[in-house]
């Protein structure tokens, strides 16, 4: 603590210095003649440079990049709402009536009162890669470069057995619903993303009776993944999406861009792979065969170029990286 106010008192001296040497030399630039010694663009570098320093002492992760870093996109500020809470829980499960209504309806099955994905800490530095589903990650050799961040979140049916070396091997969170529904490791976080509040039901009824084995597909009738291992991704996250990010296109989101703005509230640093086309222009999944079906882009319900729009635009103001593979 003592440390800290030292280091508080060096540099406010040292800015009350700075603004009296500033408006000194500006002033004295202003009424006498030009010199080479101390030019006006030169102190006026020196005060940007010092803007910039002080800025930097305010960042909130040690991160090369911090996605919380505010002031420096407004684009960004206007959409990233610091208040949303991306996961379900006791505590944060009463929605409000516009959300209610947009949602339907609340089933009362959530996790407990912790959410694991908030308890970050500050002043760290939390790299996460979001991995997508694009053929773009074939003969890509991501693997290890993906498996170094302390977060990798993936999505639906995506395998990674076979793949390591594009894909890397490891996951932290794979987000779901019950139609997109893989086994998963047993220390992997099952996120469910509740598109409908059918998807709550399935959920208990996968870890206890096994009654729901069809919504409007046949979906797997029990899990054998651990009830504490299951997240819920909010309802009202999702319509947080649907609303300040995609602005109404599409009917809803889909979990690739829910995947990417989730980490954007968990995450100080934010890499994304396997999004968009492949370099030869087609879209499809990095485990099929059949590169030209490009039938998961054609859903009718997302829109596609909208949210590629999105994460292009997070890329341009740094706050995300995003690897295009081959």
């Amino acid at each position: 603590m003592a440390a800290m106010r030292r280091r508080t008192f060096k540099v406010l001296t040292f800015l009350l210095f700075f603004i009296f040497l500033t408006s000194f030399l500006l002033s004295y630039s202003h009424t006498m003649m030009t010199t080479t010694w101390f030019p006006k663009q030169m102190v006026l570098e020196l005060s940007e440079n010092f803007r910039k320093l002080m800025s930097y002492t305010h960042r909130p992760c040690t991160c090369t990049r911090c996605i919380g870093q505010q002031h420096v996109s407004s684009w960004f500020d206007e959409r990233f709402n610091w208040s949303m809470q991306p996961l379900l829980t006791m505590q944060n499960a009463l929605l409000e009536e516009d959300t209610y209504s947009w949602w339907l309806e609340l089933f009362q099955v959530v996790p407990g009162n912790v959410d694991p994905l908030l308890e970050k800490k500050l002043g760290g530095c939390r790299r996460c890669a979001v991995v997508g589903n694009s053929g773009n990650l074939r003969e890509s050799w991501y693997g290890p470069q993906i498996d170094s961040h302390d977060f990798v979140l993936r999505m639906n049916k995506a395998p990674t057995a076979g793949f390591e070396a594009h894909v890397g091997s490891k996951t932290t969170h794979h987000l779901v619903y019950p139609e997109s529904f893989r086994e998963l490791a047993e220390n992997v976080s099952m996120v469910l993303v509740p598109f409908k509040t059918t998807d709550l039901e399935w959920v208990v009824s996968a870890t206890t009776t096994g009654t729901i084995s069809h919504t409007y597909v046949p979906v797997p009738s029990k899990i054998k993944v651990k009830k504490n291992q299951i997240l819920i991704y909010h309802p009202a996250f999702i319509k947080y999406v649907f609303d300040s990010w995609l602005q109404g296109h599409g009917r809803y989101p889909s979990t690739g861009i829910l995947s990417v703005i989730f980490s954007l509230h968990v995450c100080d640093e934010v890499d994304l792979y396997g999004f968009g086309a492949d370099g030869k222009g087609n879209w499809h999944h990095y485990w099929e065969n059949n590169p030209s079906a490009g039938a998961f882009r054609k859903t009718g319900v997302h829109d596609g170029d909208f949210e590629s729009n999105v994460t292009a635009t997070l890329a341009s103001i740094d706050k995300i990286r995003i690897f295009k593979g081959r």
